[in-house]
């Protein structure tokens, strides 16, 4: 089965050896987004801002690969403060609305560039 790369400028440019995505058949991949803007520079703010942000990246993502956040079976969130699932959570609602992928969340000792959270996704496309 052939593998294609997914890279877009409407979301920023990987900052190591990896590819923002990877589309195997109609899987998609993606690599952890954290909140960075297009651009590469950090978004620092709340960790509402935050989560929107990294939720912006991955749209921007699937947009490339041809899906969409309705077509998520599968979400791993990265957080690195417990005591703000809450607040996370509540922006990744916002996004999924009544759509309910599968979900698995971590707390880690620590994220790329400090941030607060970091979101991978695995897509289909139809």
């Amino acid at each position: 089965m052939e593998k294609q790369i997914i890279a877009t400028t409407n979301a920023p440019a990987a900052i190591g050896p990896y590819s923002q995505a990877v589309k195997v058949g109609n899987m998609i991949f993606t690599s952890g987004q954290i909140p960075l803007l297009p651009t590469g520079e950090l978004l620092t703010g709340s960790i509402q801002e935050q989560t929107h942000q990294v939720f912006k990246n991955l749209q921007a993502v699937l947009a490339e690969a041809g899906s969409s956040l309705n077509d998520v079976v599968k979400a791993t969130v990265f957080i690195s403060d417990m005591n703000q699932f809450g607040e996370i959570n509540e922006v990744y609602a916002q996004y999924f609305g009544d759509h309910r992928p599968a979900r698995s969340t971590v707390q880690v000792a620590r994220l790329p560039k400090d941030v607060g959270v970091e979101i991978d996704l695995v897509a289909v496309t139809k």
